[in-house]
């Protein structure tokens, strides 16, 4: 087992059923929530038009590879009702690796750690509230 924080965002509907929608999907999916951060709410990043967004961090084991841990979580995402739209756009729910362990991953479609964790500050907030700090950051 590998211990994953996985960040869950959501800006359109109700977002805080959504979080809770996902954490119930990936759980289903066999990601075991160990600890979750508190919910904050947060100002778009990226496309700044946009509704706020509710976030939050989720500290689990997962069994099995970061590119299954992937495909995990574009699954909850496409259940949740994400549709392909444009990029840091409005989002049901998204669903975001941050860390896996302390392994290092650089493929075109998966990165981890997530490269922009050090530009958001609610990550490092919910990192910080489950004990944990990004390598790199002091």
């Amino acid at each position: 087992m590998t211990v994953v924080y996985i960040g869950l965002g959501s800006n359109l509907g109700s977002r805080a059923r959504n979080l809770s929608a996902a954490r119930r999907r990936l759980r289903q999916k066999k990601v075991r929530i160990l600890r979750q951060s508190r919910v904050m709410e947060t100002e778009p990043w990226g496309v700044t038009d946009q509704p706020r967004f509710l976030n939050q961090v989720v500290e689990a084991e997962w069994a099995g590879t970061p590119r299954g841990l992937l495909r995990v979580a574009k699954s909850v995402e496409r259940e949740g009702g994400r549709m392909p739209a444009r990029r840091w756009g409005p989002r049901v729910v998204d669903v975001d690796i941050l860390l896996f362990g302390d392994r290092h991953v650089r493929e075109p479609d998966l990165v981890v750690p997530h490269p922009r964790i050090a530009e958001r500050e609610f990550v490092l907030e919910s990192l910080a509230e489950l004990g944990v700090r990004p390598a790199g950051r002091s």
